[in-house]
């Protein structure tokens, strides 16, 4: 276990930098001369057919649509190896996690509403500033060192998975378009097939893959959004294997998708999202209710909610500190959950009509200004408050 999380720290660590980098390299494209070989790219039509099946998207929504649902199987692998063996399997470990993310969804989601209500339109973005990008805050902690007790470090690690498990519902339940019924029946037994794999302790995961290819197109053509495809089928890979006990077929995919997703799928997706125009934004624009919203949301609404709700569970004795945190560090850890980042673009494609902005751009805009505000100020509070510590290791 200790060089598991080791590993995924030192992943997401060093993945979030190079966030920060495709970030900024979209950002020149898109206000440079290069911007319409960007967007040329980005809208290329891309089409697979197969029989009577085609599926025809631009570049952009290939990238959305399938390359973020193996983002989303390696969340579902990371949730269900967490809940069986890791830190959501001891309750004692969840309840300041828990109530931390739990309250960094419901205040960022109060302040958006509170600027959008009224405007159907504008309040289907409320889930946008409830969001935490583990790679970029996990990037930010790495530039400090030693400084951050590890401790702190796992609280984040854990309330982010926690995080994205609240964003695969929300997603489910709040983004899904009109339904087609002979996608959903064929999606249904694809899913029940992978039952079946798991229940008869099937250990090949190509069978697990090819159905979950079944699975993933007729999601997509069922109005669900395609990436809880990724989910689905990341609960149906087993753990264990009795036959072969040093063999785990999740943990197996768990280490071989990590360097992919973290180095070349998340960046990919920040590089075709974050590419947004500042000559299109004016002030006006992000003094509109929706960019607001995200905004103090994203830098209020997170930081507040993470440690007010955290702060109360160890006062009422529900749990105790992180070991080695202050009030000060377990404070400015919870700005770094403001980080909404790249979870907070992908929502925003699903609120706005598949990336298609009808705020000018303000929106995408306000979840890197609500991101990057955060991260600045997160990082000079850690550098403020914490010392270079001697010794630190992460036990199991």
């Amino acid at each position: 276990m200790p060089n598991l999380i080791q590993s995924f720290i030192k992943h997401e660590s060093s993945g979030g930098i190079l966030l920060i980098f495709a970030t900024l390299l979209a950002m020149l494209m898109a206000n440079s001369f290069l911007d319409q070989y960007y967007q040329a790219v980005l809208y290329l039509p891309v089409e697979v057919r197969v029989g009577d099946l085609q599926l025809a998207k631009p570049l952009l929504l290939w990238i959305n649509d399938g390359l973020m649902a193996v983002f989303f199987f390696l969340v579902g692998l990371e949730v269900k190896r967490e809940v069986l063996t890791g830190q959501l399997s001891k309750p004692e470990q969840i309840v300041l996690p828990g109530l931390a993310a739990f309250g960094g969804m419901v205040v960022p989601a109060v302040i958006y509403l509170f600027f959008t209500y009224g405007d159907s339109t504008a309040m289907r973005g409320w889930a946008i500033p409830t969001a935490t990008d583990i790679a970029f805050a996990l990037g930010i902690l790495s530039l400090l060192g030693l400084r951050v007790p590890v401790s702190l470090k796992l609280f984040l690690m854990t309330l982010a998975i926690i995080d994205d498990l609240g964003a695969i519902l929300i997603i489910a339940l709040f983004y899904t378009a009109e339904l087609s019924l002979e996608s959903l029946v064929i999606a249904s037994i694809a899913v029940a097939t992978l039952i079946a794999l798991n229940r008869f302790g099937v250990m090949r995961l190509a069978a697990y893959i090819l159905v979950g290819i079944v699975l993933w197109v007729s999601v997509l053509k069922s109005g669900v959004h395609a990436t809880l495809a990724g989910v689905v089928l990341a609960f149906a890979i087993p753990l264990e294997n009795r036959d072969q006990p040093e063999f785990s077929p999740l943990k197996t995919l768990e280490r071989a998708l990590h360097p992919w997703v973290v180095f070349m799928i998340l960046p990919l997706f920040a590089y075709a999202n974050a590419g947004v125009s500042l000559g299109g934004v004016s002030t006006e624009d992000m003094a509109e209710p929706v960019p607001l919203g995200i905004m103090l949301g994203l830098f209020f609404g997170k930081q507040w909610g993470v440690f007010l709700f955290s702060a109360a569970a160890i006062l009422l004795g529900w749990c105790s500190k992180p070991e080695g945190s202050t009030w000060l560090s377990l404070y400015a850890v919870s700005v770094l959950t403001g980080i909404g980042f790249t979870m907070s673009l992908f929502i925003d494609t699903l609120a706005f009509d598949e990336g298609v902005s009808l705020f000018n751009s303000a929106d995408k805009l306000a979840v890197l200004t609500g991101s990057f505000v955060s991260a600045i100020f997160g990082y000079l509070l850690l550098l403020i408050v914490t010392k270079p510590q001697n010794g630190h290791k992460i036990t199991d």
